[in-house]
């Protein structure tokens, strides 16, 4: 094995080897999820040497100059204030959900709609590239993996597909749940999917064969969301029932659950380390717990609908919200405050998105339109 060269990752912080073996080029990517501007960075290295073969005595300096340069990333402040760029009017039906491509170009948005189809776009030219067709029902939930290869569709016709972003040919096709699936969402490195059903279970998918690995089975009412954390060890799922369920990604087990809101919880993420989990719910509040102690830490109050859909930014420094009452709202994780509100949609905002790098966003909503913020 001979190291051609680094490649940096902003967010989640880590580096990338590139190298050849017989022949063929190759990449590993080395993590530092717990990477913070306060962390000794000559011990790091030294650990990191230890570990990885690839990393000689002659490639340390280098090494220290990359992380040097991802805790710089890190200490940045976020104080960014958005405003309305652009505005797709994308489908004749209501949109139900919106997406970035998760490589870092970000270059693709895809919509999914009441219509049955799902649309990729350019984020630039608002040009439609293709126009996904096969579902019976509408598309309810759709992702990316993070290769950005395929695009993934749950509809209300109990199924889902993934489709190639290149050809735009569906490449597989997941059955087995017995009503809609109301969620989806592709681990880390692209070999698994999950998707949650108003059936109350949560399925885990080989994404190669389409194969089914393990079904979760815990709640009591219809799942609306579900995610794996980066490392691809947890899962979380959210509820109708008012509950989320954190799961052990390997075995299907389940690990905790999370209690606290009044009303049916609509949507669940993690953060990129995976430390923290944000929740959001019909009561019109969401909140934001400790994966570890399992403890609520912060509650994000001041929508005036329930809110439908949460995220962390890439930086894990903002969550942004979306809701019922016409507005996204972005807030501080620590301490619950609002630091935005984007308004102008018309009507119900079902989805939200942060890009790659977190500077721009994107919602979608029941008015038929999706605004990108800048």
């Amino acid at each position: 094995m001979k190291l051609k060269r680094f490649l940096l990752r902003y967010y989640p912080p880590g580096i990338i080897l590139e190298y050849v073996q017989g022949g063929e080029v190759k990449t590993k990517s080395i993590d530092l999820l717990d990477l913070s501007t306060a962390t000794d960075v000559g011990a790091l290295v030294e650990d990191i040497r230890k570990a990885e073969p690839l990393i000689t005595a002659s490639r340390k300096d280098q090494v220290v100059h990359l992380i040097l340069r991802l805790q710089e990333k890190l200490g940045q402040q976020v104080d960014h204030k958005f405003y309305l760029f652009k505005v797709l009017r994308a489908h004749i039906l209501p949109l139900t959900n919106v997406a970035f491509n998760k490589s870092g170009s970000c270059d693709k948005i895809a919509t999914g709609s009441f219509d049955k189809t799902c649309k990729l776009w350019s984020v630039d030219t608002g040009k439609c590239y293709y126009t996904f067709r096969g579902h019976t029902a509408e598309i309810v939930c759709l992702s990316f993996n993070l290769q950005s290869t395929l695009v993934a569709t749950g509809s209300m016709d109990t199924t889902a597909k993934l489709w190639d972003i290149q050809s735009g040919e569906e490449v597989v096709r997941l059955t087995g749940h017995s009503a809609e699936i109301i969620a989806l969402s592709f681990n880390t490195t692209g070999d698994r999917i999950i998707t949650g059903s108003f059936d109350h279970t949560v399925a885990v998918w080989d994404v190669g064969t389409g194969r089914r690995m393990h079904t979760l089975i815990g709640h009591r009412a219809e799942i609306s969301s579900a995610q794996f954390n980066w490392d691809c060890t947890l899962i979380i799922t959210g509820s109708m029932d008012k509950t989320c369920m954190l799961w052990n990604a390997l075995t299907g087990k389940r690990v905790a659950t999370l209690t606290g809101h009044d009303d049916e919880v609509l949507d669940v993420c993690f953060d990129y380390t995976g430390q923290r989990i944000a929740t959001a719910s019909a009561d019109g509040s969401a909140r934001v717990y400790d994966t570890e102690t399992k403890k609520c830490i912060a509650k994000l109050e001041g929508h005036d609908g329930e809110i439908s859909k949460i995220c962390f930014n890439p930086q894990g420094s903002r969550i942004l919200t979306a809701s019922s009452d016409k507005t996204a709202r972005l807030w501080e994780p620590q301490t619950g405050q609002c630091i935005q509100i984007l308004d102008g949609h018309t009507d119900d905002i079902f989805s939200c998105a942060f890009n790659y790098k977190g500077n721009i966003i994107i919602t979608g909503s029941k008015d038929n339109t999706c605004r990108i913020w800048r």
